[in-house]
């Protein structure tokens, strides 16, 4: 069965159909650039729809908040008792056709049937994905199900599909507990009318609890301090601090949102000190009621930190009704919620066949890759073969916070270098879950000696002394280096808070370049609107000679293949083909002739200017016969200074996503981050060092 949209649905409300489209949604655009979501039926014309601004933003999505919907509950209600059915019908399938049209692929969320008054006598849902022609996928809550009431909901839904002449895609049984969803697949009845797949979802907790931001926007909170990325916490449970502070100290929980009156100072400063000790578990926020905030004491207490650790909110309420309220958040998924989209990613892809998925769905597969599906593309190929990357810098705040990330997608295994109670208090400080994470203190590690002693091994005749091996081991750069070398680790990123020459150099003198490779190189990836491009070397060599040139090139080609780019490599000068003449000329007409000795199945060209190299019409008129020429994926400059600045302007004034500089040459994967980067390069610079090490290992 192949399909251009989808039509995602559940009779009960909470059922988690949101966390299913989500899902969905990511395995689309990995493979897709235009994609719609489209909800025939929102709940109301006043307050915007969640689910769709969430879909919009998250996932960048080409179309208006107008495009993704056509009536509201009350409008098809009214319209249907006024015997306007069909109109109703006949509006949604034009509005969905239109989209069909217009987009690669729509994916369809409809309201839980619930949500409809009993004056709607069938199921709308059903109703509509018939219309659209799109198979239907059926959402079930399992929470607090027995394995008999499951079965029996299976069924009746398959008979329900089948009834309406729906082609039915799958069935999710979502919100199960953990126990029931390892038993309950070999525990179902089989049952022939049931032909599609059925995927059981375990109930995540932390899935089920709001953040402090939930809370603050739902109650119209007023933040008073604190940083705001702390806002994502999870509110595991709330907790009002009306004792004395000794009493309230023996009380506190991980994860508690304290609700105390606003001039109860001595729990603040309390709670804050709580906080910075290893002895206490860690709050997620402090919310001030009664309408007080701190005295400016207080106040400049907090500000004099260099780092507050959680909000500080304030309510005009009292603290009984605050509390109440409190408990009657709900918790949604949201744009900001980044550690619970990666929470839920990861489970969605444990717990599902992707890849039968993905053979159902019909891709319309086109030539164009955007920055977004480059990224998703990344995770599923770490995914699939699944590497252990060493962190070595584990103090700095950003790495603690990818390493979350990438647990949490399940892309790849994490090991941290560093102390595991200073690790696991800042982490807990941070509001981040790192249990999955391997952590290894170099000083109290088993394996400084063994590696101090291969180290040495490895660099006596170059003069290197036991005690100057044992010393370079207790720097986390060369332990984790050495890690990568002994086989411990697949890959290693660094470059956070330490210099380029800290993370290559261990590099070189340990692991060192692969045969026929003189240099380590550096390329970066550079995302495009609709495409992937490879720029080198813009971050390492300064004055490669022509030799270097070529290895560049040929390690710049290898690495566009592991990322699935097809490669053809432009030597680029200010000169094309036989034009110019000079030394800086020369030097790239030989570095492409040693290319095209020592590697002969590449495609290259050189010399040749940018124009030439990425615009056909240029092309046409400057290298007409060239297989080159108006059509280079991968863009070799003759030195440091041209590919550095080219980048940066190709990257400033196109808005494309510059995703390195990764490093390529040596015989395992080592990647360097700028000391400026983001949590998103982190989380994308260790995806790649885990393709790399798949490839080293092919």
């Amino acid at each position: 069965m192949k399909t251009k949209s989808l039509y995602i649905a559940s009779f009960e409300p909470r059922t988690g159909s949101l966390f299913v489209t989500v899902g969905m949604m990511e395995l689309l655009k990995r493979k897709l650039d235009k994609v719609a979501f489209f909800r025939p039926v929102i709940e109301s014309s006043t307050e915007a729809d969640k689910d769709i601004l969430f879909m919009l933003e998250h996932f960048s999505l080409d179309m208006k908040y107008e495009q993704a919907y056509g009536y509201t509950v009350d409008e098809v209600e009214t319209m249907i008792a006024n015997g306007e059915s069909k109109a109703v019908l006949v509006a949604l399938i034009k509005k969905f056709k239109a989209l069909e049209r217009e987009y690669d692929f729509v994916l369809c969320e409809g309201l839980h049937r619930s949500s409809f008054t009993s004056t709607i006598g069938f199921d709308i849902n059903l109703r509509l994905t018939k219309n659209f022609g799109s198979p239907y996928i059926s959402v079930i809550k399992g929470k607090g199900k027995k394995v008999k009431e499951i079965n029996e909901e299976l069924t009746i839904e398959a008979e329900s599909i089948k009834r309406e002449n729906v082609m039915h895609f799958a069935t999710f049984v979502n919100r199960l507990a953990e126990n029931v969803c390892k038993s309950l697949p070999e525990s179902l009845d089989k049952d022939e009318t049931r032909s599609a797949p059925v995927y059981f979802l375990p109930e995540i907790e932390e899935l089920d609890k709001p953040t402090v931001m939930e809370v603050m926007e739902t109650l119209d909170c007023t933040y008073i301090l604190g940083n705001d990325k702390d806002l994502t916490r999870v509110v595991s449970q709330s907790k009002i601090a009306a004792m004395t502070l000794d009493n309230y100290l023996g009380r506190i929980e991980e994860g508690d949102l304290v609700i105390v009156p606003g001039d109860r100072a001595d729990i603040i400063v309390g709670s804050l000190a709580s906080l910075y000790s290893h002895e206490f578990p860690h709050i997620s926020a402090i919310l001030l009621t009664g309408g007080f905030v701190p005295s400016d004491n207080i106040t400049r207490l907090f500000q004099g930190l260099n780092y507050f650790p959680v909000p500080i909110l304030s309510i005009a309420c009292d603290t009984y009704t605050t509390a109440m309220r409190v408990n009657q958040v709900p918790s949604q998924i949201r744009p900001h919620s980044h550690r619970k989209i990666a929470l839920a990613m990861g489970l969605f892809s444990s717990h599902v066949d992707v890849e039968e998925i993905e053979r159902q769905i019909s891709t319309a597969a086109s030539d164009i890759i955007t920055p977004t599906m480059f990224e998703f593309q990344l995770f599923e190929r770490a995914r699939s073969d699944r590497k252990r990357i060493v962190l070595p810098e584990s103090s700095d705040d950003r790495i603690l916070q990818a390493t979350e990330i990438l647990l949490r997608r399940d892309v790849v295994d994490i090991i941290l270098l560093g102390d595991e109670v200073e690790i696991a208090h800042r982490s807990a400080m941070l509001g981040l879950d790192l249990s999955l994470a391997e952590i290894i203190d170099p000083l109290k590690s088993p394996l400084m000696d063994t590696y101090a002693q291969t180290f040495y091994e490895l660099r006596k005749e170059k003069g290197l002394l036991i005690e100057g091996a044992k010393d370079a081991m207790t720097h986390e750069t060369y332990f984790a280096t050495m890690m990568v070398y002994a086989g411990y680790a697949d890959g290693m990123v660094s470059g956070a808070i330490h210099t380029t020459g800290d993370t290559i150099r261990p590099a070189l003198q340990i692991i060192k370049t692969k045969p026929g490779i003189s240099i380590v190189s550096s390329v970066f990836l550079m995302c495009m609107d609709t495409r992937v491009l490879v720029y080198g070397d813009c971050a390492v060599n300064q004055e490669p000679n022509a030799m270097q040139l070529a290895e560049i090139a040929i390690s710049s080609s290898e690495t566009a293949e592991t990322f699935g780019i097809d490669s053809k490599i432009a030597m680029l000068s200010y000169s094309t083909g036989t034009s110019g003449t000079g030394e800086d000329v020369e030097k790239v007409r030989e570095a492409a002739r040693i290319v095209k000795v020592k590697r002969p199945d590449l495609m290259v060209e050189g010399p040749i200017q940018y124009d030439a190299a990425i615009d056909p019409a240029v092309a046409r008129t400057k290298l007409p016969d060239s297989d080159v020429a108006g059509k280079a994926t991968v863009f070799i400059f003759p030195d440091l200074n041209t590919g550095n600045n080219t980048y940066k302007a190709v990257q400033r004034s196109s808005g494309a996503i510059a995703i390195g500089p990764v490093l390529q040459g040596l015989k395992k994967p080592v990647n360097d981050l700028s000391r400026g980067c983001l949590v998103a390069d982190i989380v994308n610079t260790v995806a790649i060092t885990a393709i790399q090490a798949q490839g080293i290992e092919k």
